[in-house]
């Protein structure tokens, strides 16, 4: 690992330990152009691959052509209104109305370790390194300082960019992107994920055609429709082979990603806040910092990819107590009970919950104010007494004395008029004057960019949070920004709304955890609409989706898997028929699909089969017994749903490679059919496992394999065998159909 800038070459190079990002620092002007990304290479002398030896050459060879130069150059950063007339990355307005910039090169500053993005999130670790390369445009003063980290631990890049006003006089940034990547094509297709409420991130590819693609949000939020994250991928690139480019955005707002590929079939890659509805004022001397890109190159396909964010999350975003602690099994009461419950029920799930081993009763939507449905009360965050006789503290004292946590719900961004909040200050609702504001669930967002609204929201959910033993939150957000406005702004800052409303979410989330740093935080926004990098730096757990049946979480949480790290992911065992879907599954295989996330209950436990809650113990049992193994191993995606429409199948494994689980969900049964071959990943070839199914009726392993002395149709062995992983790889392991449609298995799989 390392940065290095070579001064003859004028070559910035970045090593991570598979690959090389270079920068080329060419004309006098210092223009900085994207020289080469990719596996690692050794040379230093790479100028040569930005095409400057060749017409229309650079501007101090060929003035009259100037235009056609900018307009072909892969840009590192690229500006707008000069004669680049691809996608921009920066554009202002200044007190004249101009909109033109030309970053040309200052100075550079190498950094151990990697400095903190003031009120945003972003990555961290004392084992990076950082460039920094400082642009300048002449004419308006305006400088650009470009971040780039790389860490000794990860093939991951981090970028970032930070604007500021050296000029003399105010000007607009109407457009600051994080990150850009020019390359020759490549053949390309464009991963994206798409999706809406309840089926978020479903994964997407495309072929990249001549002009634009890519996808965006302007609802305020990262969204259920679409992700902040670009993946450009050689043709035909499967899980372990083909080339990936990874563009993750870590930012929970407004953002737009993009692809575009112009006349000279080179590819312009683009991720940032979206320039819709945002306009930023800076005064002289002022900065504005945009929000972190994490870029990865993976040779071996999406599976590679997936492992990189992986560890780079885990080991250098997710904070805090919960960082690398087993969670709780909790039971939520939403799909149980909606907005009909008191204490007594409340407590008759935690009495069944803790016989049966769940270890969190979490009290969900509808126990403040008179919130007796979803068209009242938000920002009355009192408890109703009415409800919960006796008070908060009653109640939790007596779901700790049971042996369970308790954690709650709370929804601090919005503002419902039928409340006593809104009654007292209705400006403070986001809106325009004179102009009705549209409701959604029948409430609005509440104003956080004004430090009052902040201070008294924060206040009022301390107050609950310190009137009890409560070890859990569930922040949930349900509403869009739509009506931008904002009265604590004025005119030339109304631009700003959008991106102060991030920053503000994110700093109510930071007083919170420090104030309460043995909290576990959950978020979520309608289940997965801010499923995104920045909230994984205040929580450690998102919920990935309001819909909890688990076939649709099979694509779902393939998805997610595709770039976040397994312990992220909210998953819970709920009722049948599913409430969203209607579909009825088996318990078990609730159970095996829940695992692959957090793991936990949203269902009347009272209420339920006594074959369902029998099996309870087992799932508990099974969770403690592969928890730590799902939450810290190697992810490889085996199998997708959504491409066969027949089975599942993904495995975990450790990073010593003596351990793994495979995760087996048959969907749909059909006749005479063979069985099914798995290919696994991951393992070591050198070495001899043994495969044992786990029984959810015994809690027990059985051995798995085949036996010539086996009865027909058999796949348990009457005898145990081993396998080297080589013929586990190469070779597969075949599971037979199971009777019936939504079934599953797991395997587990331990070096001999």
């Amino acid at each position: 690992m390392g940065i290095q800038f070579f001064e003859n070459e004028k070559i910035f190079k970045l090593d991570t330990n598979n690959t090389s990002y270079c920068i080329a620092l060419v004309d006098a002007f210092g223009y900085i152009g994207h020289a080469y990304y990719g596996k690692k290479i050794s040379d230093t002398d790479l100028s040569y691959l930005t095409r400057i030896y060749e017409a229309p050459y650079v501007p101090s060879r060929n003035a009259r052509d100037k235009l056609s130069f900018l307009d072909s150059f892969p840009m590192e950063y690229p500006t707008h209104g000069i004669g680049d007339f691809r996608e921009d990355c920066i554009s202002v307005q200044t007190q004249k109305g101009h909109s033109a910039l030309e970053l040309g090169f200052v100075r550079y500053e190498i950094l151990n370790g990697k400095p903190a993005l003031e009120g945003l999130p972003a990555t961290f670790g004392d084992n990076a390194q950082t460039l920094i390369i400082t642009l300048r445009d002449t004419v308006t003063g305006v400088e650009a300082d470009l971040y780039y980290s790389i860490f000794e631990d990860s093939d991951a890049i981090a970028r970032s960019v930070k604007v500021r006003n050296a000029g003399d006089e105010a000007v607009y940034l109407t457009k600051v992107l994080s990150a850009s990547l020019d390359m020759d094509d490549k053949d390309f297709e464009l991963l994206t994920m798409h999706g809406s409420w309840a089926r978020e991130r479903h994964i997407s590819r495309n072929p990249v055609n001549y002009g634009f693609q890519g996808v965006s949000s302007i609802r305020g939020e990262s969204s259920h429709q679409h992700h902040p994250f670009l993946g450009l991928l050689t043709k035909g690139t499967t899980q372990q082979t083909g080339e990936v480019y990874g563009f993750h955005l870590v930012y929970s707002g407004n953002f737009t990603g993009m692809v575009y590929k112009g006349q000279f079939d080179n590819v312009r890659a683009m991720i940032g806040i979206n320039a819709e509805d945002f306009c930023w004022k800076l005064e002289t001397g002022e900065e504005f910092q945009a929000p972190e890109v994490i870029l990865t190159y993976s040779e071996q396909g999406l599976g590679e990819m997936s492992r990189t964010y992986h560890d780079l999350y885990r080991r250098h975003l997710i904070r805090g107590e919960y960082k690398d602690k087993t969670r709780p099994i909790l039971i939520n009461n939403w799909e149980a009970t909606y907005f009909n419950f008191d204490e007594t029920k409340l407590l008759a799930i935690a009495k069944d919950a803790a016989k049966y081993g769940i270890e969190m009763l979490v009290m969900d939507d509808g126990w403040f104010g008179n919130r007796c449905d979803d068209n009242r009360a938000l920002g009355d965050w009192f408890v109703n007494e009415d409800k919960l006789k006796g008070g908060l503290k009653n109640l939790v004292d007596q779901v700790n004395a049971l042996g369970l946590k308790f954690g709650i719900w709370f929804e601090p961004e919005m503002i419902s008029p039928d409340s006593d909040l809104y009654r007292e200050h209705p400006d403070w609702a986001i809106a325009i004057p004179d102009r009705e504001a549209g409701l959604c669930r029948n409430q609005y967002v509440l104003d956080l960019t004004r430090k009052e609204v902040r201070e008294e929201i924060f206040n009022r959910v301390a107050a609950v949070l310190d009137s009890a033993n409560i070890e859990y939150v569930k922040w949930d957000m349900n509403r869009q920004l739509a009506d931008l406005g904002s009265l604590a702004l004025p005119a030339d800052r109304q631009g700003e709304l959008c991106h102060r409303y991030v920053l503000a979410v994110y700093e109510l989330q930071e007083r919170l955890i420090s104030r309460y740093p043995h909290l576990l935080l959950e978020n979520c926004s309608g289940g997965g609409a801010r499923f995104d990098p920045g909230m994984l730096y205040y929580s450690p757990q998102i919920w990935c989706s309001d819909d909890t049946d688990a076939i649709e979480r099979l694509s779902i949480q393939e998805g997610t898997a595709l770039i976040y790290p397994l312990s992220s992911m909210g998953a819970h065992v709920s009722d049948c028929p599913n409430h969203t879907v209607g579909r009825v599954t088996p318990f078990e295989t609730r159970g095996y699909v829940a695992l692959a996330g957090t793991f936990g209950y949203e269902l009347d436990i009272t209420k339920i089969s006594e074959e369902d809650r029998n099996m309870i113990p087992k799932q508990v049992e099974m969770y403690h017994k592969y928890h730590m193994l799902v939450a810290n191993g190697d992810y490889y995606r085996l199998a997708s749903y959504g491409e066969n429409h027949y089975h599942d199948a993904y495995m975990i494994v450790d990073k010593q490679k003596t351990e793994a689980l495979l995760t087996y969900i048959q969907v749909i049964n059909r006749p005479n059919r063979h069985s099914a071959k798995i290919r696994l990943q991951g393992l070591d070839p050198k070495k001899q496992y043994r495969l044992c199914r786990f029984d959810i009726n015994t809690g027990e392993e059985v051995s798995f394999g085949y036996s010539k002395d086996a009865a027909p149709g058999a796949s348990v062995s009457a005898r145990e065998r081993t396998y080297y992983g080589d013929t586990l790889m190469q070779a597969g392991i075949l599971m037979d159909n199971l009777w019936g449609d939504f079934k599953g298995c797991l395997i587990h799989i331990k070096a001999v």
